[in-house]
């Protein structure tokens, strides 16, 4: 699952938000239940189900607790947790309260989080995730990849350039991968499995690979500014035709889920 490092933070962090609030079960979903973690460079994408909406105690005791762990630990400094109400635990469009990027925010834990957490989510407290979320529908994960292609991906393709590296290159280059698998045949890769897939789908090599290097290499490249810019917009205008392919494929009836 993880090194010794991020298994003691996941112990530490489920031992210091059960006495904070009613705390029914904390699962970890993404790389992490996907196999694909790498120490220090992933996210710990965790959930945790309460009872009821935090209150404002609540919610200034878990900062606190986010913010200790994050200084004392390393390795909890990518540590992000939706806290999603039992009752809404049905609706994939609720906002629940998340800890991410050092601060807390609310957003939806969205059906491919949800499929993740149903096909292989790490249980490390509490109930397994299909004892209390819905199953999620082909159909219903299509919609959401869909949409997240059409109405932020695509239109951000047409924005500046500030975050080439960020976006464009380590985030932008897998979701279009892992978008065309998934609506192609229902699974759900790895961003290691996409880093093929991008290969076959005829994205720059030179820019897969440094992908590679920085997620698995031990001593990644450090590029200049010069070559930063280069790659971010040979990956965006990559991004921008694999996505307009996919729509296209969908509004031409292609077979996959997305045609359903």
């Amino acid at each position: 699952m993880a090194d010794i490092e991020t298994e003691h933070v996941l112990a530490g962090f489920v031992a210091a938000v059960r006495p904070v609030v009613p705390v029914l079960a904390v699962w970890a979903h993404g790389s992490l239940a996907m196999g694909d973690f790498q120490p220090g460079r992933s996210d710990l994408d965790l959930v945790a189900v309460i009872e009821a909406p935090l209150d404002g105690e609540q919610r200034d005791r878990l900062e606190s607790i986010h913010r200790r762990l994050s200084a004392d630990e390393p390795a909890a400094a990518k540590l992000h947790c939706s806290y999603m109400v039992a009752a809404a635990l049905d609706d994939a469009e609720t906002a629940h309260v998340t800890w991410a990027h050092d601060m807390f925010l609310e957003r939806p834990v969205t059906p491919v989080s949800r499929r993740e957490l149903l096909s292989r989510g790490l249980v490390l407290h509490g109930p397994a995730p299909a004892e209390l979320i819905p199953p999620v529908s082909d159909r219903e994960l299509a919609r959401y990849i869909l949409r997240d292609l059409r109405e932020f991906w695509l239109p951000a393709t047409g924005r500046a350039l500030r975050r080439l590296e960020e976006i464009w290159v380590d985030l932008g280059l897998p979701v279009a991968a892992r978008a065309s698998v998934t609506l192609r045949d229902g699974r759900l890769i790895t961003k290691g499995e996409a880093l093929a897939e991008l290969t076959a789908l005829g994205a720059p090599a030179d820019v897969v690979d440094d992908i590679c290097q920085r997620r698995y290499a031990a001593d990644p490249p450090r590029p200049g500014r010069w070559r930063r810019v280069r790659r971010g917009l040979r990956a965006r205008a990559f991004i921008r035709r694999e996505i307009e392919r996919i729509l296209g494929s969908v509004r031409t009836g292609a077979p996959g889920l997305s045609s359903e």
